[in-house]
């Protein structure tokens, strides 16, 4: 059935209005993370210093500085910034589950993760990085359109009450961050890390979820239902389903983990009730840590 042309300009007006806050609030909080011009400097091929190190058996002599190892007994190598440009892919769950916040004063998972997501695309932008999204949509590139070209796909939601990570096309050796909730089939996760393991990409799983998914807050007679309306479980005595629950959360989170430990990736969790700030940093010297790990 073609949607009508009301429903589709409202459709499009809608994702208008969201796109320019998602990007000022992204953009805010990359510039809250100072990570200087080239947060993520590696020694390697490039023309600006980095730092100087003792030699090791392998350097050959005229890797030497001898200026610097004439002020003492060591000698030491000039070592220079690595300017060759990465490709990294990024994932956000658009899934209806990610439409879920506890109360009011608290952001939706999809809001924060979205804004994460981007801020980090906008910090390895800023650092000459080559950025896109998984699957085909938008292939890594550099530059202000390829940034908006990303809020916009970004601001898109799916009907599904859950979403898996896009495996297809990852470009080989190259670098991903997944942002999801995981609430769904983990089959979907270990489909997608196990392929990114085929083509040697390694990369971040960062959970986000609500405080209260965590806490499991509830009590007495409760009706659990999915943001997308399939699913819908009422319970007279929701705490009898605490410990259950929390059991599957802590099984789902290891089992996370160990996919991770699997394919050289790294997990981290964020509550949406924590700092955005802090959350971005940790993703972006996790994915620093990947490249280190790989070199």
């Amino acid at each position: 059935m073609t949607p009508d042309p009301i429903t589709l300009r409202q459709s499009a007006e809608d994702q208008a209005a969201r796109l320019p806050a998602l990007l000022a609030r992204a953009e805010h909080l990359a510039g809250a993370v100072l990570l200087g011009d080239h947060g993520r400097r590696r020694a390697g091929t490039g023309d600006d210093f980095w730092q100087y190190r003792p030699a090791q058996i392998g350097d050959s002599r005229r890797m030497i500085d001898h200026r610097r190892s004439a002020m003492g007994d060591t000698q030491f190598v000039r070592e220079r910034e690595w300017q060759i440009a990465q490709s990294v892919m990024l994932w956000c769950d658009q899934g209806a589950s990610m439409r879920f916040h506890s109360t009011d004063a608290l952001p939706t998972k999809a809001e924060r993760a979205r804004v994460l997501t981007l801020a980090l695309a906008i910090l390895l932008v800023r650092g000459g990085e080559r950025v896109g999204l998984t699957g085909t949509r938008l292939p890594p590139r550099r530059g202000r359109m390829q940034v908006m070209q990303l809020a916009e796909m970004l601001s898109e939601d799916s009907d599904d009450d859950y979403s898996p990570p896009e495996h297809r096309a990852m470009i080989p050796h190259a670098q991903a961050t997944f942002v999801s909730d995981f609430m769904g089939d983990i089959g979907g996760v270990q489909l997608a890390l196990t392929k990114a393991a085929d083509r040697g990409v390694r990369g971040v799983l960062m959970h986000v979820l609500d405080p209260s998914e965590e806490a499991f807050p509830f009590r007495g007679r409760t009706i659990f239902e999915s943001v997308g309306g399939t699913l819908r479980h009422e319970t007279l005595k929701a705490n009898d389903l605490r410990d259950r629950y929390l059991e599957r959360l802590a099984a789902r989170k290891a089992e996370l983990q160990r996919l991770c430990g699997l394919t050289g990736w790294h997990y981290g969790v964020h509550h949406t009730d924590s700092s955005p700030q802090s959350a971005l940093l940790w993703l972006y010297r996790a994915m620093d840590r990947t490249v280190m790990a790989r070199g």
